[in-house]
């Protein structure tokens, strides 16, 4: 991330490494086992993650880690038992370090996949009568393996394609529409995925909310997003001062996309079916079925000694990868916590202001998640730190007049246009970062009418779910 200290420092490299891969073993621990050994492990390794980082972050970074200490001696002063508060807090920061270390696995084995790289390249050069289509179920797809990867990947063979035009005009309508196509399909992956921060920490934080019993309507909250971005792109087509050129077709065909669809058919039919016969929810699931899944697919990679590949492409993954993304590790953890820690704080406020929820309609507290979560991330408020700050200060689903997955379906619909119109979210970072124009642009003059008729919309979609249900 951006002002993040690019230096190599082998031995904070190496400590963050085994620190976080340590971390990821104890949190499988808690969610497959509940021991609180595991726990306390995890909460103490927590700590010396962020310990190890926090140099070696942006001034972001150090905002959030400033205001959890801020937090942290706040508690201190009004609470007489406000380490287990903290502890609860690390808790949560260790859940999402150790969902995000299992994640990144898949990343680092789909760096060296030829067949990844072909799917993406095949995508990126279709035609315009169907590029816009491939391109945002593409985004879609790739979202699940590789999350921001996949917007890396994709962003960087559209690029490519598109500098092959020599018509300027033409150009930079082609790069747009590609770099949309690709954030609005992964955008819409959010709602529903297994393997997105939305589902992972809205299902922990709602009584009675798994990824179970919110897939259904949360996947059509994802096929909206799909269906809204296609139509707008077909609907609104640039007017061009000169006839389009004739295209060249690609040489390759759709079996380019079967490693692809093969590696989330085995992703999601393992997590599926593991969560319904363990009883254990779906992000405990992912966080033991990736990291293994990641090491088969680098043996399946590899040539010669197997074995010894795969230690070795470990160690780099643990000493390389994770190091660059200390910047994320710690914005992420200290969302969980100041969310967590904060949601303490606040609970007793609301109790003496008199504020009873249970009496404010039902449907105005689904419209409060699908509009305020994008317009908390309007100033800086990351969907993980805003979910995480009110959700737990919420009467239980029941006497709001709702239940876990109408929550689930609202949470999970503003943490999607969130992700496609916050200035300070990654997607909105990286679109930008390709095509050259502020964050605040892409989310804002090139997403505005997208975001505004998917908040309609969804709003909508939670109001009749929530009717049916």
């Amino acid at each position: 991330m951006r002002g993040d200290d690019t230096r190599s420092h082998p031995l904070t490299d190496a400590l963050t490494g085994a620190v976080m891969a340590c971390l990821t073993l104890a949190v499988i621990g808690v969610e497959w086992g509940g021991s609180a050994l595991a726990g306390t492990i995890a909460v103490l390794l927590a700590g010396a993650a962020l310990a190890l980082n926090v140099a070696r972050v942006g001034r972001t970074g150090k905002i959030f880690v400033g205001v959890g200490l801020a937090l942290t001696a706040a508690a201190a002063a009004v609470h007489g038992d406000w380490r287990s508060e903290i502890a609860e807090g690390l808790a949560k920061a260790a859940f999402i370090g150790a969902f995000f270390t299992a994640l990144t696995t898949l990343r680092h084995a789909a760096d060296t996949s030829a067949s990844i790289a072909r799917c993406g390249r095949f995508l990126a050069e279709q035609p315009p009568g169907r590029r816009y289509l491939a391109l945002t179920a593409g985004g879609h797809l790739f979202a699940l393996p590789l999350s921001y990867g996949g917007i890396a990947l994709l962003g960087g063979l559209s690029l490519a394609s598109a500098g092959k035009e020599p018509n300027e005009e033409i150009r930079l309508h082609r790069i747009r529409r590609m770099l949309l196509a690709i954030q609005r399909g992964f955008i819409s992956s959010l709602p529903w995925s297994p393997l997105s921060f939305a589902v992972a920490i809205s299902t922990s934080l709602v009584p009675g909310a798994s990824w179970g019993n919110s897939v259904l309507p949360c996947a059509i909250s994802g096929l909206i997003l799909l269906g809204l971005g296609w139509a707008l792109d077909t609907i609104f087509k640039p007017r061009l001062s000169t006839a389009l050129p004739p295209r060249k077709p690609s040489t390759d065909n759709w079996s380019a996309m079967r490693p692809l669809i093969v590696l989330l058919t085995i992703l999601v039919l393992s997590v599926g079916s593991l969560a319904l016969a363990t009883g254990i929810r779906a992000v405990g699931v992912v966080m033991l079925v990736v990291p293994l899944l990641s090491a088969g697919w680098i043996l399946i990679q590899s040539q010669g000694n197997r074995v010894a590949e795969l230690a070795r492409r470990t160690g780099l993954y643990l000493s390389g990868d994770l190091s660059r993304y200390r910047g994320e590790i710690v914005l992420l953890m200290m969302a969980g916590f100041i969310g967590t820690v904060g949601s303490r704080l606040l609970a007793p406020v609301m109790e003496s202001s008199g504020l009873d929820l249970t009496v404010v309609p039902s449907w105005v507290i689904l419209l409060a998640f699908v509009w305020g979560i994008p317009l908390t991330g309007q100033i800086g408020m990351n969907p993980i730190l805003a979910v995480s700050l009110v959700a737990p200060v919420l009467p239980a689903p029941e006497a709001l007049g709702l239940t876990a997955p109408e929550l689930i379906v609202a949470i999970t619909a503003g943490w999607a246009i969130s992700g496609a119109s916050s200035p300070y979210t990654a997607t909105t970072l990286l679109i930008g970062a390709f095509g050259d124009v502020s964050p605040r642009h892409v989310g804002l003059v090139w997403n505005g009418l997208y975001i505004a008729l998917a908040g309609v919309i969804l709003s909508a979609w939670s109001l009749i779910f929530a009717a049916l249900w």
